[in-house]
């Protein structure tokens, strides 16, 4: 297997990717594992596959709970998150 992680910033640095990209044997790898963006002051994760999940990472670096929004959640589940909705 012959495989990257790579991560990507907009311009403005309000968008994060951490992307995949490689080959496994003659399949071609290219996926994006974590987006998050950044609006309103939140952190808004739009893909989390990462095995823990990304908000575990960024809640043992600091970040509070209720400037996590779990944004690949639908929004009428996310009361019951434990983070922030919006």
């Amino acid at each position: 297997m012959n495989r990257t992680r790579v991560g990507a910033a907009s311009l403005k640095e309000t968008r994060y990717l951490w992307m995949d990209i490689g080959w496994d044997g003659d399949r071609r790898i290219h996926g994006c594992l974590v987006h998050i963006d950044l609006i309103d002051g939140k952190i808004w994760i739009q893909r989390d596959g990462t095995e823990e999940g990304i908000a575990a990472d960024l809640e043992r670096a600091g970040i509070p709970k209720e400037h996590i929004v779990l944004g690949f959640r639908p929004p009428e589940l996310r009361p019951y998150t434990g983070y922030a909705v919006a």
